[in-house]
């Protein structure tokens, strides 16, 4: 029993090494903390302040009274959610079109649908800036969300998922009675829930920290996203703000992707390790 543990462990080295990375990567996490906690006028005089007492939850009372923050928190969520909805529910849909129908040019679709992998955003900006103008759908929650339903990994993805059931499930099913849409339902769509947490987690935080399209699309502050209003706060915030009310913010829109990690770290953790091995 002990050699196993003591197989498991890392060498000291390794150990040592992996704790300083650690320490690396969190120092400014705890840095951005301690700077919210302390009030805006300490700050401007010596921002080394923040090592030492006292602390306060001034900045972080201001943001929930008196700022646009929790707007811009709502709009986020609202997008985020509404995205990863859509998302999932077309590219489960054409995943199963693709793994499990026969359709003209089925083969074809699936190539231009991964052509889209090789087509950066910046390519096509201009036509679809000009498309949601003609639309009218700038500054709304249709013209934030749609964009981002466009996911060619995701198709390609849950494609590749489907593909690995065994098709002894859709006949056995077809022997039942069962129609193509009840098999996609109640058959292969539950045991795709690994498939569906990993790509919903990613395309979450995708459109979580997404800033490029709000940026062009909500040019009203009502409709900024947390990217968006965080960023536009940053100019001369030690004359307007200050810092310390800046950091809070950071914290403050850092607090949802934080719950989401714990949620479901067992699905990005094991999205990372299948990456890893493939």
């Amino acid at each position: 029993m002990n050699a196993v543990i003591n197989r498991n462990r890392l060498p000291w080295p390794a150990l040592i090494g992996v704790t300083i990375g650690a320490a690396i990567m969190i120092a400014p996490l705890l840095w951005t903390l301690l700077l919210s906690l302390k009030s805006n006028s300490e700050l401007m005089r010596d921002s080394a302040a923040a090592l030492s007492a006292p602390y306060t939850l001034e900045n972080y009372r201001d943001i929930v009274s008196g700022s646009d923050v929790p707007r811009w928190l709502l709009n986020s969520i609202i997008v985020s959610l509404g995205t990863t909805a859509g998302v999932l529910i077309l590219c489960s849909l054409a995943g199963y079109g693709f793994a499990r129908l026969e359709f003209p040019f089925r083969r074809t679709l699936f190539v231009f649908v991964l052509l889209g992998l090789a087509i950066p955003e910046q390519a096509v900006i201009l036509p679809r800036h000009q498309l949601f103008a003609t639309l009218g759908w700038h500054n709304s929650y249709p013209g934030l969300i749609l964009p981002g339903l466009a996911a060619p990994f995701g198709v390609f993805f849950m494609t590749q998922y489907f593909k690995a059931i065994p098709k002894d499930l859709d006949e056995a099913a077809l022997l039942d009675g069962a129609s193509r849409f009840e098999i996609f339902w109640r058959v292969l769509l539950p045991l795709s829930y690994p498939a569906q947490a990993t790509l919903g987690v990613f395309t979450f935080l995708g459109s979580w920290n997404d800033y490029w399209w709000p940026l062009i699309s909500a040019t009203t502050s009502d409709k900024y996203t947390l990217t968006v209003g965080l960023a536009s706060s940053q100019m001369n915030y030690a004359q307007t703000s200050g810092l310390g009310f800046l950091m809070a913010q950071a914290v403050f829109a850092s607090i949802p992707i934080l719950i989401v990690y714990i949620i479901f770290q067992k699905q990005i953790v094991g999205a990372m390790a299948g990456a890893a091995t493939r």
